[in-house]
């Protein structure tokens, strides 16, 4: 291995454990009380040998939200991927059946993305990418739905969010694969808004799950994320639903 490639495994490697031990004071301290002062002190490092990687807290604080979006997004997309592609109903439950998986298993990063802001952070560009691929991934199965198996839903959904959905509908095409965005921009946008309430109805009923909400009230959770699932997919029209 060349010699830069020695430095950039190695710092690859410390970035990792930095982040590692953040994301550990994070279940700890909660966002708002994560300080990179206290994170070198754990690893025994000096502070000025984790600002050349982090420079202030809100870097950590990104560094970990990045890793949030992709940790959920690549349990959606593995999760999809194991069923079979003409199995849509399949591959549509799969992506909220792992959604509510990894919130599980990852409670405080799960609160990092999708709980109460952290108070003087502003989430940088760089996170919109990696926060819109379950999103993505569901709205790559609407597009497989077959003509007859959709629904035509412009008359219930107002012109508003009609372009909204048109609007962004040409967002997401400017940064996909050719292929990808042909296929994208065979969406009706009434689909879309369908795709963006599925999304909205999936980290919705999650929240409520992990941050107390349904206590008392709803004690089939599993059962119940199954059900909102089921009909967020039939009013896009999925098949089998």
């Amino acid at each position: 291995m060349t010699p830069g490639g020695i430095r950039e495994r190695v710092r690859a490697e410390l970035v990792a454990e930095i982040t590692d031990t953040a994301r550990r004071h994070l279940a700890v301290r909660g966002a708002a009380g994560l300080s990179v002062r206290a994170v070198t002190r754990e690893l025994g490092m000096a502070p000025s040998a984790v600002y050349r990687y982090f420079p202030n807290r809100d870097a950590l604080l990104t560094a970990l939200i990045v890793a949030a979006y992709v940790g959920v997004g690549a349990a959606a997309r593995e999760a999809e991927s194991a069923v079979d592609r003409s199995d849509l109903s399949g591959r549509w439950l799969a992506v909220f059946r792992a959604v509510h998986g990894w919130a599980l298993e990852h409670p405080h990063e799960y609160a990092l993305i999708y709980g109460s802001p952290v108070p003087g952070y502003v989430a940088p560009q760089d996170t919109a990418a990696p926060a819109s691929e379950v999103v993505l991934l569901l709205a790559r199965i609407a597009v497989d739905i077959p003509p007859s198996g959709g629904k035509t839903m412009d008359d219930l959904v107002p012109p508003e969010l009609l372009h909204d959905a048109q609007q962004r509908v040409g967002d997401v095409l400017e940064s996909l694969p050719e292929a990808k965005a042909a296929a994208l921009g065979r969406l009706d946008p009434a689909v879309v808004i369908g795709v963006i309430d599925a999304w909205t109805m999936l980290f919705g009923t999650v929240s409520f799950e992990l941050f107390g909400h349904y206590e008392r009230v709803v004690d089939a959770r599993a059962a119940h994320l199954e059900h909102v699932a089921r009909a967020c997919g039939r009013a896009v029209g999925v098949p089998g639903l």
